[in-house]
């Protein structure tokens, strides 16, 4: 396939205000400008008429076909709120791919999205990053697990409150947390030495076994933190023992912003489209994604579905240009860095040569509200054609 003339923008290098992408398969092969387009192509062309050409959106923190659409209970998934710690949950294993709302994502040009468990636990359970495209989860699957889901904060803390059960302190919520990654690194101590002395391996956990490779390093987690005290709590832990993390929604984490930086943390911030509905949401300002990035965070932006419903990922984003943000770093923000902070880099974000042929063509600027998508690609396959 060839798309030719096109306002290109790659993100990991300057647009091309003129030029053609050619796509064998199911990656991106030759991006350049039209002077460099091959002549002799004999395969499919599709001319973009002059709109512009992205990667697919990518939404780094949703509960897309966790949450079901317009079914009430029937299709709540998202929280097994009867257990402070449910590690073992595998966001696979509640994702509905005939959710009408896989559909409403790839129109609006969503080609990937992270989606999981909610946040009624200190730990909630394993993350997945899929594509939007397909009727079997299984094969839809960019990474599974792609992120641990940890909760500070609000809702942990009410939801045990309620029924007046443990965790119902921000204290408490912590202390499960490393509780459990604790007994996660004596369970590894103890297989470890089970491989000299069998009589030394322990009894099978399910839980623990989801939880080795955090405390090892290779799994990262997602922490669920809007207070800024709660961010705080959250980093504490991680660098306590070793793990790898990014903050979710943040939203008063533009009023620590250097000392985030400093840390070298990563921000998925939203949703913003939505009132200030609890507590936790009393200091949102849609200024957060453009402080943090001046700051030197890297940020993606999110709508956290059902919250804002997937397709306005691309409004979310404009409203970030609205509070500062430049628009390519607004662009960035749901593309190549949410490709980043989602672990994705190597093969999602950018139009780059050797990545997944995931891309939409719009009518105009992708973030310009009264633009239309008028092509979506994904792995190689028109999706979605409006031209």
């Amino acid at each position: 396939m060839l798309i030719i003339n096109g306002v290109i923008h790659r993100m990991d290098g300057p647009t091309i205000l003129k030029g053609y992408i050619r796509i064998c398969g199911t990656k991106i092969a030759e991006v350049g400008a039209m002077e460099d387009c091959p002549k002799d192509w004999e395969g499919e062309i599709l001319d973009a008429q002059g709109g512009h050409i992205q990667p697919g959106f990518i939404d780094a923190h949703c509960h897309l076909g966790v949450f079901g659409d317009g079914v009430g209970i029937e299709g709540d998934d998202g929280n097994e709120a009867t257990d402070p710690c449910t590690p073992h949950l595998r966001a696979i294993d509640a994702i509905n791919p005939q959710d009408r709302c896989f559909q409403e994502a790839r129109e609006a040009g969503v080609t990937t999205v992270l989606t999981g468990p909610g946040s009624s636990n200190p730990i909630n359970g394993q993350f997945a990053a899929i594509k939007t495209n397909g009727r079997w989860v299984d094969a839809m699957v960019v990474k599974a697990p792609a992120a641990m889901k940890l909760a500070l904060g609000e809702n942990p803390k009410l939801n045990y409150h309620e029924r007046h059960e443990s965790p119902s302190t921000r204290m408490a919520t912590a202390a499960v947390i490393r509780e459990n990654l604790s007994k996660a690194m004596e369970y590894q101590e103890k297989l470890e030495r089970a491989e000299e002395d069998e009589e030394e391996k322990p009894d099978y956990d399910a839980k623990l076994e989801a939880l080795l490779p955090v405390v090892r390093g290779e799994l990262p987690v997602h922490i669920h933190a809007h207070r800024a005290d709660d961010i705080a709590t959250g980093i504490r832990i991680c660098k306590e023992f070793g793990l790898k993390y990014v903050i979710v929604h943040g939203t008063e984490g533009y009023l620590i912003a250097d000392l985030l930086a400093k840390e070298g943390a990563g921000v998925i911030t939203g949703p913003c489209l939505g009132d200030r509905s609890k507590p936790e949401l009393v200091n949102q300002t849609l200024e957060a994604p453009s402080i943090l990035q001046r700051s030197g965070v890297k940020v993606a932006i999110c709508t956290d579905h059902p919250e804002t419903p997937i397709q306005y990922l691309p409004l979310c984003a404009a409203m970030a240009m609205r509070g500062g943000m430049d628009p390519e770093s607004a662009l960035a923000a749901i593309t190549i860095w949410a490709a980043e902070l989602a672990g994705l880099g190597d093969r999602l974000g950018s139009l780059t040569p050797g990545k997944d042929a995931d891309l939409t063509i719009t009518s105009a600027h992708p973030l310009n509200w009264m633009s239309r998508v008028r092509l979506v690609v994904m792995d190689g396959k028109v999706i979605e054609n409006r031209l």
